[in-house]
């Protein structure tokens, strides 16, 4: 009973915050935050993941982005499905959705996971203060968007941070340095010579190197956007 007392208040807190701050701003404000909005999103993570295996080969970085990602869908993925929780568009009828609405559940939020463990990741690699203070700041603001945006509740990015520190520190500690040693160890195998940190030059020597470059960020892209082209579409109908 005490829990669900517990849980009905947090719920009238989410509810009361998010009805306060929606929309806030004006449409300057709304337009800067959907722009900060998408570093949130796993497609601009993807990219980085493929930059760094295909393009710039970098194991090291491309292990740790890939480590903090996997763990975001292995961890993120799942509380979304168990907890099955609205968004606030869908149960609150005067929140106006700023941005696409999202289809996934609300809770917790995969935005704020990504920018505070992958912010964390870059500024851990760099060993820098002011990076860290910056994307301190920009989680803050990233957090708000989804808020602002009419698309999260407050304790979805509260917890979307927590859960977003854990999966940078199991990634540093445990998932990346496996997923290292594993590209080493099939490295080994490979017959040409491995150019790190520089573009690949298989990129100008190999047509079909570049074609599946290529094909993999265009796939990408197109499966990030695919909702909007059928939206498009429909309405041309």
């Amino acid at each position: 009973m005490e829990s669900k007392n517990i849980f009905n208040k947090l719920n009238n807190w989410d509810q009361k915050v998010i009805l306060k701050y929606n929309g806030i701003g004006g449409n300057v404000f709304t337009n800067f935050l959907k722009i900060v909005s998408f570093f949130g999103r796993e497609t601009l993570w993807i990219v980085l993941m493929v930059f760094y295996l295909f393009i710039w080969y970098a194991p090291f970085l491309f292990s740790n982005i890939s480590a903090i990602f996997l763990l975001g869908v292995i961890i993120i993925a799942p509380v979304k499905k168990s907890f099955d929780r609205e968004r606030p568009f869908e149960t609150l009828k005067d929140i106006n959705v700023l941005e696409r609405k999202p289809t996934s559940r609300s809770f917790p939020s995969w935005h704020v996971y990504n920018v505070i463990s992958q912010g964390l990741l870059f500024a851990y690699l760099l060993n820098s203060i002011a990076i860290t203070i910056i994307v301190s700041i920009f989680t803050v603001i990233v957090s708000f968007s989804r808020i602002q945006l009419g698309v999260h509740y407050p304790s979805d990015v509260i917890f979307g941070f927590f859960i977003g520190i854990i999966g940078f520190l199991l990634a540093v500690i445990i998932v990346a340095p496996i997923l290292l040693r594993m590209i080493t160890f099939f490295e080994q195998f490979y017959g040409g010579t491995i150019h790190y940190h520089v573009i690949n030059p298989l990129l100008f020597e190999n047509i079909w190197y570049l074609i599946l470059v290529i094909g993999i960020d265009t796939l990408v892209i197109l499966v990030a956007i695919y909702k909007r082209i059928k939206e498009i579409f429909e309405s041309i109908k």
